[in-house]
């Protein structure tokens, strides 16, 4: 039973059980222990368990329904209430700390010139034709500029199978609602983007976890999965993993694109972060084109307020059905950005903007490797964040969860595993983002104060470096994969 962790805390606890039990459902709920939707033991089986009298139990139960934590039905049972998963959004407010953001460079020429190209777009534009509704997936200019950029990472980019979308994140809910029927599962990597939990839980999909180690997916885990159950798409970033940054290596794309192949699903590969490696291995879409939906965006390299993401479908015919699934949700992208994202390419904006991102990266992920190797840090060179596995608590408190908190009071970007976890087992780790507005002085301080939270609750150095720690990877970090040279 899940459920023994609860014993420690009942133990220890100045709070009455029923009081406690409401509490342990919502950390279970939020550290992805609890599943939306999931059924929970009979209360009788659970105050054997857990030691508790029945009523007491019962009392718990009551009080969790009255905070909408959980449902119960006669002659069914108890469940844990499906609930949206929100994505925490500001505009200079501490709720970015929980959000993957590039670093700012305003004041880079790169990033100055865009202001200005952005400028002069504005003012030489037909501002009445931008202002009116288009037909979705952006004007022929539009694909044919994003098909010409697109393919420094797909070689067979062409605008007939380009959709121009608002953000990867609409895309991945269209994709989702199109691919994954009722009964169906999405298979996932153990930890993910949390916006696709977030997804699942708003269209009552099921996920369903793959293995996964310091190389990334592991092949076989889908094979399995595709032969005992119902799978309606695969989905992965397969390059700067979020969270974990781990780039998956050549032979197993090629793997997984074969087991796609035999079996019939889709792939969704999220390439949210190929563009800030100046090498990245081949997409899947080159092993499986038939199968795959390649989605790439602007947020993670130019900034989170350009909602722009390009997305290639396998055919014409999926195009079309991509194309009704995102109008039928976001209606279409807004010409205006659509407009300025299109200059910006044509006139060599983005590449500039982009190769300065790499540069600044380069930098920030040297300085994460610097100050937290002892500590066992996964990054990979371009990348703004890193994974810092953390050891594993010996009285069932998520060490991850704590640290997170204390960090982001100090104006750090950490966010524990749990944020990420689809198998109910979240590891301790805690991604740390080095991007947003923090200046150069600012990322000293920022690992300095990620150095010091760990020398103050990790007394032990040998145990930072427990495999066990590093939550789904069962070993040391590796070197980056081969990679290709993008073209």
């Amino acid at each position: 039973m899940p459920f023994t962790h609860w014993i420690a805390r009942l133990k220890s606890s100045t709070l009455p059980a029923y009081q406690l039990i409401p509490e342990l459902i919502a950390q279970d709920l939020q550290q992805g222990r609890l599943a939306p939707r999931e059924r929970l033991p009979p209360l009788r089986d659970l105050a054997l368990k857990l030691d508790l009298n029945y009523t007491t139990v019962v009392r718990g139960f009551a009080q969790a329904r009255e905070r909408g934590l959980i449902v119960s039905r006669p002659g069914l049972g108890s469940f844990v209430r499906g609930s949206f998963i929100g994505l925490p959004l500001r505009a200079g407010t501490g709720a970015e700390m929980t959000m993957n953001l590039p670093p700012e460079m305003a004041d880079h020429p790169a990033c100055q010139r865009a202001q200005e190209q952005a400028a002069g777009s504005m003012a030489l534009a037909n501002f009445q034709d931008l202002m009116r509704y288009q037909d979705f997936g952006g004007t022929a200019r539009d694909r044919h500029l994003a098909a010409q950029w697109m393919a420094q990472w797909v070689p067979d980019a062409v605008p007939e199978r380009l959709l121009v979308a608002p953000g990867i994140h609409s895309v991945l809910l269209a994709l989702t609602s199109l691919l994954v029927k009722p009964g169906q599962s999405l298979c996932v990597e153990p930890l993910v983007y949390p916006g696709i939990k977030a997804i699942a839980a708003q269209l009552g999909t099921r996920l369903h976890p793959l293995a996964m180690d310091e190389q990334g997916l592991i092949p076989e885990s889908f094979e399995a999965a595709c032969k005992s159950t119902p799978v309606g798409a695969l989905y992965l970033c397969p390059n700067l993993h979020n969270p974990t940054t781990a780039t998956l290596p050549i032979r197993r794309r090629e793997q997984l694109a074969d087991i796609a192949l035999r079996h019939s699903v889709p792939i969704i590969e999220d390439d949210a972060y190929g563009m800030l490696p100046t090498a990245v291995p081949p997409p899947l879409i080159e092993y499986a084109p038939e199968l795959t939906y390649y989605i790439s965006g602007l947020s993670k390299w130019l900034g989170a307020g350009v909602r722009t993401a390009h997305v290639f479908a396998p055919t014409t015919a999926t195009h079309q059905r991509l194309a009704g699934a995102l109008r039928a949700t976001t209606v279409m992208a807004s010409p205006l950005t659509n407009h300025l994202v299109s200059d910006w390419i044509e006139h060599g904006i983005c590449q500039e903007v982009l190769t300065a991102m790499r540069e600044e990266c380069r930098w920030r992920s040297d300085q994460i490797r610097q100050r937290l190797m002892p500590f066992d840090v996964r990054t990979q060179p371009n990348g703004f964040h890193a994974w810092l596995p953390l050891p594993l608590p010996e009285d069932g408190a998520s060490l991850a969860s704590d640290m997170a908190n204390q960090l982001r009071s100090l104006g750090v970007a950490a966010v524990a595993g749990s944020t990420f976890s689809t198998d109910r087992n979240p590891p301790e780790g805690l991604r740390i983002c080095l991007g947003g507005s923090l200046t150069r002085d600012d990322c000293g301080r920022a690992l300095q104060a990620v150095v010091d939270a760990l020398e103050n609750r990790v007394t032990d150095p040998a145990s930072r470096l427990n495999p066990s720690a590093a939550g789904p990877f069962s070993g040391p970090p590796s070197n980056p994969p081969p990679a290709a040279p993008a073209s």
